[in-house]
């Protein structure tokens, strides 16, 4: 496929807003992509180059990408400086220098350049590192916009800043895929338990391309039954994170015994979500609970995981949480998540040290332990870790089937200060990325005088409001907040109080890197709800409230009651927000 038709597909999907149709051509595209070309389509469609835990980086930041536009387009720096602060946008901003310039940096008659080739030539830029890289990467990234038509030049030129903006996820292609195969969405949920497992949305594509193409039986439901088939065999892989299982909600200890009878209860840690893969190939990789590998932020827990660990290969989910040493507690998540950094590293390790505390085995020694059920998978973890681990600990557990001894463990880890605890279905499997009831999280016991909510929700930032008095130093009196809905986010609450002085000046550094000119197509507001300042979906935050009540206003249906921020999420990704579907049930739980 020619660049130049990506770049049709790509115009018209920026051009819409409607879930379906989004949906309906991306599976037109990813239909008529070649096998070899569908991984990178998928790519550089959500904005990368590679799935989010393979780390690829580009490192052009927004003034070394003025310097790129102004050697492809032939003008100065200092014009696209201008243009590129009156648009907010660096793709616009060569789009129109380009149309309006006839002065190409390439002969005219150069053969229109392949997706594949592109793909080659971004994935080269981004490789670029040494001594004077970051020249080199300026002037190749100069002579591919050159040679590209204006609207290809556009979407290159927003993918290296994070800004391709076309309002869709991986999510959203897993539906096209459907899509593709089958004209509707009856397929998505054996496509996303395969990218649960093998969290690649690139290789997922290319896995059903290649079955297409290889069908001996061209008849459509033998077709669709060896697709889906395929899928199922996809397992675990030492160095590819798999979705973390994640928690549903249930109000008091009676409802959790009621609906899961004998159970596994264990503490429920305000720390980072991690994975960690080791073994032969890989040696060691640590993941968030969103997939990124931060390995080199946690070079303890590597050394630590060939001096503990009794495996030869293995997949061990759990939370590092900090830990003070002196007075023997843990400490705040907002010391914990200082971890999570890229430089200073070695100074911060030994500022805040951290524990892991393992609740999960999900790999073993070249077996997929995802179908084990938990009882058995708790044995092959207590072989796995010795008593006597320092760094690496597994997570104290009880079994029960008392909703009384249910709430008294409950109580004890509040008063160790922890978060609560997650009860968690003895006989069942490891559920990738699923909310079933296989685990649940209780954290608040809702009928109580002043409980509030049983949890606390992670709301996205839409857009801000200028500050006044005080705040007008601080440059932000109030902000908008949603949650996902159906591909969309959606209002849930405005929030103007209960902030420091330092998550206010936070909130407005963090919102001055993702704010936009316009409102961003996936937000449902209404309009006097209408923020003064758009902002990308990227800022992910933790909000708790009072109570929810039904709200004509925000476009949720809901709104929260006496709002407060809790912290940055920077642990999640905007797809691990919240749903709404989620606040309703928050909704009901609290009658």
């Amino acid at each position: 496929m020619k660049f130049s038709k990506l770049a049709e597909y790509l115009t018209l999907l920026e051009s819409t807003s409607s879930r379906l149709k989004i949906t309906e051509v991306l599976a037109d595209l990813l239909g008529k992509a070649g096998e070899d070309e569908v991984a990178p389509i998928c790519y550089l469609s959500l904005g990368q180059l590679a799935p989010a835990y393979k780390g690829v980086e580009f490192n052009l930041a927004e003034k070394l990408m003025v310097r790129a536009v102004a050697r492809a387009t032939g003008v100065g720096e200092s014009l696209v400086r201008e243009k590129y602060k009156k648009s907010g946008d660096l793709g616009d901003t060569v789009e129109k220098f380009k149309v309006q310039s006839s002065k190409f940096k390439i002969v005219k008659n150069r053969k229109e350049l392949e997706v594949r080739e592109v793909y080659g030539r971004l994935s080269e830029i981004a490789g670029e590192a040494g001594e004077g890289s970051v020249e080199r990467k300026i002037e190749k990234m100069a002579l591919l916009l050159g040679e590209l038509d204006p609207a290809s030049a556009k979407f290159v030129a927003r993918i290296p800043l994070g800004k391709l903006r076309l309002g869709f996820s991986e999510l959203t292609i897993l539906d096209a895929l459907s899509w593709m195969i089958s004209g509707d969405k009856s397929l998505k949920g054996a496509i996303e338990a395969a990218f649960e497992v093998k969290a690649d949305i690139g290789e997922i594509s290319k896995n059903i391309k290649d079955q297409i193409a290889n069908s001996k039986d061209k008849k459509k439901d033998y077709a669709v039954g060896q697709i889906v088939k395929d899928l199922g065999r996809i397992k675990p892989i030492l160095g590819v994170p798999i979705s973390p299982s994640l928690c549903q909600r249930l109000p008091t200890p009676e409802e959790i015994i009621g609906k899961m009878g004998r159970v596994a209860v264990e503490p429920k840690y305000d720390g980072t979500r991690l994975q960690v893969h080791w073994g032969r190939g890989v040696k060691a990789a640590v993941f968030t609970r969103s997939l990124e590998n931060v390995t080199h932020m946690f070079p303890d827990i590597v050394a630590a995981m060939e001096r503990e660990v009794k495996a030869k290969e293995v997949i061990l989910d759990g939370e590092g949480i900090g830990f003070d040493f002196k007075t023997d507690r843990f400490l705040p998540f907002q010391d914990t998540i200082k971890r999570k950094r890229k430089h200073e590293i070695e100074e911060t390790l030994k500022a805040i040290p951290l524990k892991l505390f393992v609740f999960d085995v999900i790999y073993k020694d070249g077996q997929s332990l995802l179908e084990v059920p938990l009882r058995e998978r708790r044995r092959i973890l207590e072989r796995i870790l010795g008593a006597g681990n320092k760094k690496i600990l597994i997570s104290p557990q009880m079994v029960t089937e008392s909703a009384a001894e249910l709430r008294d463990y409950h109580h004890e880890q509040i008063a160790r200060g922890l978060e609560g605890v997650v009860v968690k279905k003895l006989e069942a499997g490891y559920d990738p990325g699923r909310r079933g009831f296989t685990w649940v999280k209780f954290k608040t016991e809702q009928g109580k005088k002043g409980a509030g909510l049983a949890d606390s929700l992670d709301c996205v930032v839409m857009g801000y409001n200028q500050g006044r008095g005080k705040r007008a130093d601080f440059g932000v009196g109030g902000f908008l907040v949603g949650v996902r809905a159906g591909g969309f986010l959606v209002t849930i609450s405005k929030i103007g109080t209960g902030l420091t002085d330092e998550q206010w000046r936070e909130l407005k550094r963090r919102c001055d890197k993702v704010k936009v000119a316009d409102k961003p197509k996936e937000y449902k507001v209404d309009k006097n709800m209408a923020p003064d300042v758009w902002c990308l979906p990227a800022i992910v935050t933790e909000i708790e409230a009072d109570n929810v009540t039904r709200s004509p206003i925000h476009t949720a249906g809901l709104a929260l009651r006496f709002p407060r921020l809790v912290r940055f999420r920077d642990d999640k990704s905007v797809d691990q927000a919240s749903s709404l579907a989620e606040a309703e049930k928050l909704y009901k739980m609290q009658k």
